[in-house]
């Protein structure tokens, strides 16, 4: 009725050890301060400039949109994602931006100063502190409409 089955010493110990072994890298992972850099460090591409001690980092990426419409045009919009970016008044950001779709991305975030330019399978980060509340666009100047496959526009939102 009952099998029985034979295990080796030796399996049974290199099966322990390859257990042990996920375990402290999924808890090394799980809990190292800035995990996500260390992801993003492995990406093919990444030009990952350093990101401050303090502060909070909030990964984005470039997206598309496209459609084909009744009469055979091809339509397409390009987008931030995540699109809405809530922070605190005072806190330093650091935006990580990894570029997937399109070329490059030049970019203005009006009211705080910062610019730059995102460039496809490229990871770019980009750190300030805003001192205001309000609403503030991140607008892609190749993308700033319809006309131009826009807008491509992103919200933070400081509180």
């Amino acid at each position: 009725m009952f099998t029985t089955i034979r295990i080796r010493k030796r399996t049974l110990a290199i099966t322990a050890l390859l257990l042990c072994l996920m375990l402290v890298t999924g808890f090394y992972l799980k809990h190292l301060e800035k995990g996500s850099q260390l992801v993003s460090a492995l990406l093919p591409g990444s030009s990952q400039k350093s990101v401050p001690a303090q502060g909070r980092v909030i990964d984005l990426v470039t997206g598309e949109f496209e459609s084909t419409m009744d009469n055979g045009k091809m339509i397409e919009a390009y987008r931030w994602d995540p699109s809405t970016i809530p922070v605190e008044k005072g806190e330093t950001i650091t935006l990580r931006i990894r570029g997937i779709s399109g070329g490059n991305h030049p970019f203005i975030i009006e009211g705080l100063g910062v610019s730059g330019t995102v460039e496809k399978g490229k990871t770019s980060s980009y750190t300030f502190t805003p001192t205001k509340k309000g609403v503030y666009r991140m607008v892609c100047m190749s993308h700033e409409d319809a006309v131009h496959d826009g807008p491509m526009v992103a919200y933070l939102i400081v509180n």
